[in-house]
């Protein structure tokens, strides 16, 4: 089961306190952009075989939204953070590539 720590009021909650919210990190399109970039907004997503950085609400706590960096395939909890946040903390960066050398993803990352 997943286990995963909301960064707000600190309680290891375990899937069944928490909501999915898909993807973390997208860019959002709004009025006046074009069919294309919302077009890719909608359907265009990642699901990589591995790191992966997802959205999740506490639902049954505080109620609030925070993101979470996992591993798809081993389900390793390498952080999670608040959802105010532009990009995944330094701390949370080097332990992904630690764990996982050579990890790349959208070019967010510039390599170490």
């Amino acid at each position: 089961m997943l286990t995963l720590q909301c960064p707000y009021c600190g309680i290891m909650a375990d899937e069944t306190e928490l909501s999915p919210g898909g993807e973390a990190h997208l860019t959002r399109f709004g009025p006046g952009s074009g069919d294309d970039d919302f077009e890719g907004y909608l359907f265009l997503r990642e699901n990589p075989r591995g790191v992966h950085f997802e959205r999740w609400r506490h639902s049954y706590g505080c109620g609030k939204w925070f993101l979470a960096a996992r591993d798809t395939t081993t389900m390793q909890v390498f952080g999670t953070y608040a959802a105010q946040t532009t990009e995944p903390p330094a701390s949370i960066v080097d332990e992904i590539r630690g764990s996982k050398p050579g990890f790349s993803w959208r070019d967010l990352f510039k390599p170490a």
